[in-house]
């Protein structure tokens, strides 16, 4: 942990800065069974995120994603991922507009968040997490758009018809490339979302693929959930070349609370984990989700349990990577995201009641308030401006 001053007035300190900011998580994903009496967000309960935790924690504003897993490309599957994702923005306008109007508000613009956090309401956005829910019409953009989506990331684990991913599922693993970066339909994808206003998130991307992006977009490209590969060498992370990529756009990098993609992972708890997967059939997140019964449960339950025995990454991790993203980047691209009910959730902040905790090893490093308020918040709210802006032309 940064060396913290003595004073007794630190935590103080700490809490104004806090309240004072406008705290942004650009990555929380959310269930197909949101906001129904099995997932209530209005009641503290087993969710990393809920409307108390968020206030406990002074979480100001959340992108809610909405996200369906790859499965085999094909008419029928593009349908009914359309419908998936249909499902998860109705649930969040549920929220918002009937659930708990007076404590959360759909956003879709930076002044919408201000305004919000100015009249002490949350603020949910919407984020899509994979372009498969397109299929191959990018013309969806502009309906996902009009039902609030303001990012989408256009990969996830495994190869779409928009553009390579850094992670191919494990049938393709011997195809990890399969257009070098961006497809035809993908570029068309970037040119509508900049045409609409629409950032363009290059998680789960590979590098080419970002290098893509970062050449054909118009307007400023976002990171959503990324850690640096200086620090993990893994797929999954950014090396410098994609960062800087980023930056380029006058984009921001959102470094995410992700034990694994922070720090190396043990090989005995890698080994661990896949034999845990193995015994429950998982070989893909679809194949997680799929799970019946109590057995999605009784596997959490397990690799919790087991997770504990290994020491995970702490907030301090999370900031060390911060601190050399600013070096490399600037505080002007640099952002911070949980992933919280994604596989987010660190030592320090393993839920949204824990939030303060990452100001305070902010504070404790010497970053200033004006820093600390791009960084987690207002760097976000800039792109957004920015990607409207060439939207209408400007």
């Amino acid at each position: 942990m940064g060396d913290r001053p003595i004073e007794s007035d630190f935590e103080e300190k700490v809490r104004k800065i806090h309240e004072r900011a406008i705290v942004i998580d650009t990555h929380v994903d959310i269930p197909f069974n949101y906001a129904t009496d099995e997932v209530d967000p209005g009641r503290r309960g087993d969710q990393q995120v809920d409307l108390p935790k968020m206030r406990e924690g002074g979480m100001d504003a959340a992108f809610l994603v909405v996200f369906v897993p790859q499965t085999k490309r094909s008419p029928e599957n593009y349908a009914i991922a359309k419908e998936q994702a249909l499902t998860k923005f109705s649930a969040i306008r549920r929220v918002t507009s009937i659930l708990y109007p007076d404590e959360i508000g759909l956003a879709v613009t930076a002044d919408d968040v201000r305004r919000n956090h100015r009249n002490g309401k949350l603020s949910a956005l919407i984020g899509i997490e994979n372009g498969y829910v397109i299929g191959t019409d990018p013309e969806l953009v502009r309906l996902y758009y009009d039902l609030g989506a303001r990012y989408m990331s256009l990969t996830h684990n495994g190869q779409n018809d928009l553009a390579d991913s850094c992670c191919p599922l494990p049938g393709e693993r011997k195809v990890t490339s399969e257009f070098g970066g961006l497809s035809a339909i993908g570029e068309e994808t970037v040119k509508i979302m900049n045409d609409v206003g629409m950032i363009v998130d290059v998680a789960h991307a590979d590098k080419q693929t970002v290098l893509d992006i970062a050449d054909v977009t118009k307007a400023p490209i976002m990171s959503s959930h990324h850690a640096l590969r200086s620090f993990v060498d893994i797929r999954r992370n950014l090396d410098d070349e994609a960062m800087l990529a980023v930056k380029k756009t006058n984009g921001v990098v959102q470094i995410v609370a992700f034990d694994s993609y922070l720090k190396p992972v043990d090989p005995a708890k890698l080994k661990a984990r896949a034999d845990l997967a193995q015994e429950f059939g998982i070989d893909s997140f679809a194949a997680f989700l799929a799970l019946e019964g109590t057995r999605k449960d009784e596997y959490m339950a397990r690799r919790n349990a087991f997770d504990k025995t290994w020491p995970r990454a702490s907030v301090e991790t999370l900031v060390d990577h911060i601190d050399r993203a600013v070096k490399l980047l600037g505080v002007d691209h640099v952002g911070i995201v949980s992933d919280f009910e994604g596989g987010g959730g660190i030592e320090g902040w393993d839920d949204a009641s824990e939030t303060l905790s990452v100001t305070a090893e902010l504070v404790s490093r010497g970053y200033s308030e004006a820093d600390i308020r791009k960084i987690w918040g207002g760097n976000v709210l800039r792109v957004l401006e920015d990607v409207a802006a060439v939207a209408e032309g400007g």
